[in-house]
């Protein structure tokens, strides 16, 4: 499935093997995100495709990037891995497109819960997933999750669960 659709003045689309370097780029200028591998971007660019979506600016340039992915242990459930929008490209709501995008498709048929993960001080991602909940018209719950000590051995912050649904529209 190669459908693309158009968001203001970007193309939203499946991303592709050839895309990876790209998101791997893109991920890195959007501290304070985690790095993942190439190699972890590429199988998203190849196995979960059908869940994540890059959007490209005119240029045709990466402007976002969502990933996400069905537990298989919960498959009414999209989990939403992480969101990269380049600082560019921040503040015309690209964000929840991007998410929003990935509802829409096929591989989401059935989803009626939303997830991720969001320390408790970032406060751009409270408001986007609490944006997102609205426009689902699914309630926002949040509950500590992954633990800074006993998850993280103080390497990272602690990070809640963001849980939304249950949802039956997708605009």
């Amino acid at each position: 499935m190669t459908e693309t659709t158009i968001y203001r003045a970007y193309t939203l689309r499946r991303p592709r093997p050839e895309d990876a370097h790209a998101v791997h780029r893109l991920i890195a200028r959007c501290p304070p995100l985690d790095g993942n591998s190439l190699y972890c971007n590429l199988l998203q660019c190849t196995h979960f495709a059908d869940t994540c979506t890059i959007a490209l600016d005119a240029d045709d340039e990466p402007a976002g990037f969502v990933s996400a992915y069905r537990p298989p242990t919960a498959p009414e459930t999209l989990f939403v891995w992480q969101i990269a929008v380049d600082g560019r490209h921040r503040g015309q709501g690209l964000a929840a497109e991007l998410v929003l995008n990935v509802l829409r498709r096929p591989a989401a048929r059935g989803v009626r819960y939303l997830e991720c993960t969001i320390t408790p001080d970032n406060a751009a991602s409270w408001a986007l997933f609490d944006a997102i909940a609205g426009r689902l018209g699914g309630e926002c719950r949040r509950t500590p999750f992954f633990d800074r000590d006993r998850h993280f051995r103080g390497s990272h912050a602690s990070e809640d669960l963001v849980h939304i649904g249950p949802f039956t529209r997708i605009p």
